[in-house]
C-alpha cells in the first residue's frame, strides 16, 4: 500500500513538468527500491535501502518543492493539483518512514 500510494501521487505530482526530473527519477528509483524489498522479504539490506531512500527524498522533496513553486500569477488548477499531491506525498513519507522501519524491526534489524 506504501508503494502504491507513494507511486499515485509521485505520478499526479509529476503531471504539469511544473517539478524537474530529478523529483521524478529520485522517488520513482526509492519506489522500484521498495519493490525489491516486497519481492525479497527475507532481505534487511532491500528494507534498510528503502527506508534510507525515503528519508533522503523527504529532504529533496523539500528542496524541489521550495525551489520550483510557482508564483501566485502563474497557478493554475491543473498546477496546483499536481504542487499540491507532490506536498501531500511529502506529508505522508515521515508515516512510510514509520511503517517501513516496523518492517525492518520484524525483519531483524536493529
Amino acid at each position: 500500500a506504501i508503494i502504491l500510494v507513494h507511486w499515485l501521487l509521485t505520478v499526479w505530482g509529476c503531471m504539469n513538468y511544473m517539478l524537474p526530473f530529478s523529483y521524478a527519477w529520485g522517488n520513482f528509483s526509492v519506489l522500484a527500491v521498495g519493490i525489491w524489498a516486497i519481492v525479497q522479504r527475507d532481505s534487511l539490506d532491500a528494507i534498510t535501502m528503502f527506508l534510507i531512500g525515503l528519508l533522503l527524498t523527504v529532504l529533496t522533496d523539500i528542496i524541489h518543492i521550495s525551489i520550483f513553486y510557482p508564483p501566485h500569477d502563474f497557478l493554475s488548477d491543473a498546477k496546483r493539483f499536481s504542487i499540491g499531491m507532490a506536498i501531500f506525498s511529502l506529508l505522508l513519507k515521515p508515516v512510510s518512514c514509520y511503517l517501513v522501519y516496523r518492517m525492518y524491526r520484524e525483519r531483524g534489524g536493529e
